[in-house]
């Protein structure tokens, strides 16, 4: 069995925090409509396609597409969304080794996905010489890489962006943890948001029914640590500590580490309190729980029927407008602002006039730290929120807004999930510089 390590995660050095930017990043994964007003949303294009005669006006068929649009400023114009437009939302890279010898890539570690998709030698040439601050996978370069031939991956987003490519079956080591034969799927082709994002792939730790390898879906690593023991099967788990963005290169502080096999007991001894667990649907491949209640300074909001992911891969706490509306009330001076398209107040707020949030794990709420309420400069003078509107999705999504303040526990073996609140809170609450 392999030795039981922290997997060190560090700050994305070319992260810039933007509150619109990374909220139009989760309306393009998860292609949710928008419920409130501001310059994004999706629409209905048209495109022609097979045309057959050059030399004639019309040819081929009319489609229409579901696409992300942005209004110009005046809200006369509808045009596209650019790469530019939307905020990668890898703020924490891991190093992974890939290969043998091992090449070493920094990945994002996802768990609202469940594809381990690198940057490689597959991609065209012009792709490459411009974006030269990538690690890219060689498959030529490792003796143990195997094509799996006939396999091919695609993931799409809600706003047409995708990556595809074709896969082999390599060593992956992650921390020391070394998975035999795991399936890597190699980038061909990206579309220009994924070109321009940050980080040399993803490492996708949601559940394999949603992995996108046709025409058989594959097992992530860590159906892979367990079936080869390389975890035990007691401990069929992995768990998560993300601390605050300002202090992940301080390595003093150790804030923000993931453990496979093992719950780290420091971390819980600090917290002061048991891990509690609620059962997990996985039926959609997310780690989807019940949240049917979230409360503002201690005053309850009830939510029959409402569920949550935990997604490390999004950087924002999406909820229902109704829970938005009361937390915001709960800020002197907060505002929707629709050309930021976002929830927002005074960047001069104290911690006393912010309120107490927390949100219903099954049956126990944690509290939001009061500094992730804040999430990057807004307007002149205001901060963009941390939490904002799920739009027309039926689910919560909790994003790291929700769990730098837990220490999260994803048991695999047991189809549940796990947490404990942190309690090594910082009082700083004004965003990192940007």
């Amino acid at each position: 069995m392999a030795p039981t390590t922290r997997i060190k995660i560090i700050a994305n050095p070319h992260y810039q925090k933007s509150g619109t930017k990374s909220y139009v990043c989760a309306m393009r994964k998860y292609g949710f409509s928008p419920t409130k007003p501001g310059p994004y949303s999706f629409g209905i294009a048209m495109h022609q396609t097979g045309r057959q005669y050059t030399d004639k006006p019309v040819g081929g068929r009319v489609r229409s597409r579901r696409e992300l649009q942005k209004k110009s400023a005046d809200g006369d114009q509808v045009g596209q969304v650019s790469a530019e437009d939307v905020q990668n939302d890898a703020m924490y890279l891991a190093q992974v080794g890939i290969g043998s010898p091992a090449q070493n890539l920094n990945l994002d570690f996802d768990t609202g996905s469940a594809d381990l998709w690198v940057w490689s030698t597959e991609l065209p040439a012009a792709t490459l010489s411009q974006y030269t601050n990538h690690t890219v996978f060689d498959p030529s370069k490792s003796s143990t890489f195997k094509d799996k031939k006939g396999s091919t991956w695609k993931i799409s987003y809600g706003d047409g962006s995708s990556a595809s490519g074709t896969v082999g079956n390599d060593n992956v080591d992650i921390g020391g943890l070394v998975v035999k034969g795991q399936a890597v799927e190699l980038a061909e082709t990206m579309s220009a948001q994924f070109e321009s994002g940050a980080g040399d792939g993803l490492l996708g730790l949601a559940f394999s029914n949603i992995n996108t390898v046709k025409p058989q879906p594959v097992k992530t690593p860590v159906d892979n640590m367990i079936t080869q023991s390389d975890i035990p099967k007691s401990e069929s788990l992995f768990t998560a500590k993300l601390g605050s963005w300002r202090d992940a290169n301080e390595p003093d502080k150790g804030a923000s580490f993931y453990t496979f096999g093992f719950i780290d007991q420091d971390t819980v001894k600090a917290a002061g309190e048991d891990i509690v667990y609620t059962p997990v649907d996985k039926s959609q491949g997310f780690w989807m729980f019940n949240s049917t209640s979230a409360t503002v300074n201690g005053k309850s909001i009830a939510r029959a029927g409402n569920t949550a992911i935990a997604d490390t891969g999004t950087t924002l706490a999406l909820v229902d407008d109704s829970t938005c509306q009361a937390i915001y009330d709960a800020i002197p001076g907060a505002e929707y602002d629709s050309s930021s398209q976002g929830w927002i107040y005074p960047s001069n707020t104290t911690a006393d006039n912010l309120p107490v949030v927390s949100f219903a794990v099954g049956d126990n709420h944690f509290v939001v730290q009061k500094e992730d309420l804040g999430f990057a400069d807004a307007k002149s003078g205001y901060v963009y929120g941390g939490i904002q509107s799920r739009g027309d999705m039926t689910f919560d999504i909790l994003g790291d807004t929700f769990l730098k303040g837990i220490y999260a526990v994803f048991d695999v073996g047991n189809t549940r999930f796990g947490a404990v609140q942190r309690k090594e809170l910082h009082q700083n609450l004004s965003p990192p510089p940007q």
